[in-house]
């Protein structure tokens, strides 16, 4: 049974993407061809089959979808000929009805051309997007120090790897950092916003000796950003964290995100952390957000997750649980965690309105 669902949740995807302009499926390519061998078979068998000629007429345009001008003419080639070759029976069609035909399948041809054209160009656009986006965000590593990483991301808007939701983790001199943030707005719109968090955040790891002078750092990047913008109240949710160098307690300031939940053997328990002012707004240098260090046993894991996540309702308008619902799948690897909460979120059909981030981070502890 479960094979089954997974089939036909991959047939799904795939005629979802065609939708978006990805290759068709398989049975649409196919189409064509079967539908004029089904009709000149059943000609030839029968000549009661003539009155399905009709059919015929379809082909050209359905041949649009999925070949080239050239094969589309080859196709419009055989419907001319099965039309007109005797055993067929059907090779006594108006003049007007072969006429229509023939129009049909010359302007498929066109259309197949220009069709062609704009996939090119499409598929162009989409490959320096791509390549654009995944400069702003490279993958994440599977380690960074001493401290195992698991990301996932998914875009609230459709067609883009980068929406308003930004991580990285970086190793520098004062240990092993990380942050997690989401801009105002989403979308393309905001990748301009995530580019100078990004950037203010790693040159920060260098040469900020802690968490809230690299808090101010992408503070102040923010509202140089805004100044002289009309409108251009720029801000953004974050919370950043680094691990000690012995792995064994992590230091972590909120502002306005989300905080961290501690997944301990079964257990899976949101810190208590007060939170400061959002960055972007001036305040953070005026009343900084507190550094809190949080102690780490072995085989401790830190999740992270962006509003998406937190703010998905239910049919009854109820938040998901996020905790508790950790605390149930505690047993999941770390590598394979982010895939299954957002499996579950499907499963439990809970509404995601905004770009889906989150992160596991499992530091090692050295000994002594």
């Amino acid at each position: 049974m479960e094979s089954v669902r997974g089939g036909a949740s991959r047939r799904n995807r795939e005629e979802r993407g065609w939708l978006r302009g990805a290759p068709p499926p398989r049975w649409v390519r196919v189409l064509p061809v079967l539908l004029l061998v089904a009709v000149a078979g059943a000609t030839l068998v029968t000549p009661h089959a003539r009155d399905l000629g009709f059919l015929l007429g379809a082909i050209p345009p359905l041949a649009v979808l999925s070949y080239g001008p050239l094969a589309t003419a080859v196709l419009g080639v055989g419907v001319i000929v099965a039309l007109n070759v005797p055993a067929t029976h059907l090779n006594r069609p108006g003049n007007t009805d072969l006429l229509t035909i023939v129009f049909v399948a010359a302007l498929s041809v066109f259309v197949s051309y220009v069709r062609s054209r704009r996939d090119a160009q499409l598929d162009t656009e989409r490959a320096i997007g791509e390549a654009v986006q995944r400069a702003v965000m490279p993958p994440l590593p599977k380690r960074v120090g001493s401290v195992g990483c698991a990301g996932f991301y998914r875009a609230a808007q459709n067609g883009t790897l980068v929406g308003g939701d930004f991580f990285d983790v970086r190793d520098g001199p004062y240990g092993v950092r990380a942050v997690m943030g989401d801009v105002q707005g989403h979308g393309l719109a905001a990748v301009a916003t995530v580019v100078s968090l990004l950037g203010a955040f790693r040159e920060a790891v260098l040469d900020q000796p802690d968490l809230e002078a690299v808090a101010a750092r992408m503070d102040r990047r923010l509202a140089v950003d805004s100044t002289g913008v009309r409108h251009g109240e720029l801000f953004a949710t974050g919370v950043l964290l680094e691990f000690s160098s012995d792995g064994r307690a992590v230091r972590v300031v909120a502002c306005g995100h989300p905080v961290p939940v501690l997944l301990h053997e079964r257990h899976a328990v949101e810190l208590t952390i007060a939170s400061g002012p959002p960055l972007g707004l001036g305040l953070v240098g005026v009343d900084p957000p507190k550094e809190v260090t949080v102690p780490l046993a072995p085989g401790d894991r830190l999740f992270l997750a962006s509003d998406g996540v937190w703010e998905a309702r239910d049919a009854g308008r109820a938040f998901y649980p996020l905790p508790g619902r950790l605390a149930a799948l505690t047993g999941t690897a770390s590598a394979e965690l982010p895939e299954v909460v957002w499996a579950d979120l499907a499963r439990r059909r809970y509404e995601v309105r905004d770009d889906v981030t989150m992160l596991v981070l499992t530091p090692e502890p050295r000994a002594a």
